[in-house]
């Protein structure tokens, strides 16, 4: 069995951290304490062998003391965290100082902002004091992690274009959703996370055009209906690995957040089965090596 860098574990203790989004309708599975023991648990004999925080959307305020956490996490040795993304706000005011505050440490490989929250207007990533931000991001060496709506992702393609030194990594295909694009499903004008097979299609072949972005093969899990199964994934997946290419994708679980769909093991599982078909080099790529290089795993 390859191993598996697992970029994208999310860990929450809500006694520590607020997580406001939680209270949001249908949050209910996801409003209690996930520890990094129960991710453990839920990755056992997945093959999982590193794994690279990710931010959780806490409270602004919460932001430094969430990237010190992770950063003790990171540095001991009694679980696989090796680094983590932080959350961070691009184009406000103090984010440089923040930065800077982190830049220097080892563990820290990254920034993310949430741009599909309801708060979050479409185009805020082309602002220019956000762009110039994410630009310094690239100066210093820092990752920004893109999440948006699917129907936005001509914004990601904007805002990749005007930071060519900054590597941007592509949240969850592109936040797809693979019913529509296997064409089971149609699309819902009025759903915001929803797209047309097209324009998601067009868009991330765009992305994966750009030599500075990487595309994340997680979250569509969270999305897929009951009964799913590898075949309906597969699409999604596919078109991925293919307009990226090879050395440009990574793996991630989206733990816990992909129990809204099956379980971390059951995700891994059925990933694996999508690429048993490509080659054992371009399948350790996509599952660790890729990772271990853009992130400069030890």
């Amino acid at each position: 069995m390859l191993p598996i860098v697992d970029t994208h574990q999310h860990l929450w203790n809500r006694s520590q951290f607020s997580l406001p989004w939680l209270d949001g309708e249908g949050m209910d599975p996801l409003q209690h304490d996930f520890m990094m023991s129960d991710y453990l648990a839920a990755g056992a004999g997945a093959g999982i062998a590193k794994t690279v925080y990710m931010e959780v959307d806490v409270m602004p305020s919460q932001r430094p003391e969430e990237a010190e956490f992770v950063i003790g996490l990171s540095r001991a040795e009694d679980n696989p965290m090796v680094g983590a993304v932080i959350g961070g706000s691009p184009g406000a005011q103090g984010f440089r100082a923040y930065i800077d505050r982190f830049k220097d440490n080892d563990f820290i490989k990254g920034v993310r902002l949430v741009l599909h929250v309801p708060e979050a207007e479409q185009g805020r990533c082309l602002q220019e004091a956000f762009v110039r931000d994410i630009q310094y991001l690239g100066e210093v060496g820092l990752s920004f992690d893109i999440c948006i709506r699917p129907g936005e992702l001509a914004d990601a393609v904007g805002l990749v274009d005007q930071c060519p030194g900054t590597l941007f990594i592509i949240d969850h295909c592109g936040n797809a959703d693979p019913s529509i694009v296997n064409g089971s499903a149609e699309h819902d004008p009025a759903n915001p996370f929803s797209h047309t097979r097209e324009q998601w299609q067009h868009d991330m072949a765009t992305l994966g055009a750009r030599e500075n972005a990487v595309c994340k093969i997680s979250g569509i899990i969270a999305r897929a209906p009951t009964g799913w199964n590898a075949d309906a994934l597969a699409p999604t997946v596919e078109h991925c690995l293919d307009s990226f290419g090879q050395d440009r994708v990574v793996t991630g679980g989206d733990w816990p957040v992909c129990n809204m769909g099956a379980s971390l093991g059951e995700w891994v599982a059925a990933l694996r089965e999508i690429v048993s078909d490509r080659s054992e080099r371009d399948q350790a790529q996509l599952f660790a090596a890729n990772a271990e290089r853009l992130y400069g795993l030890a």
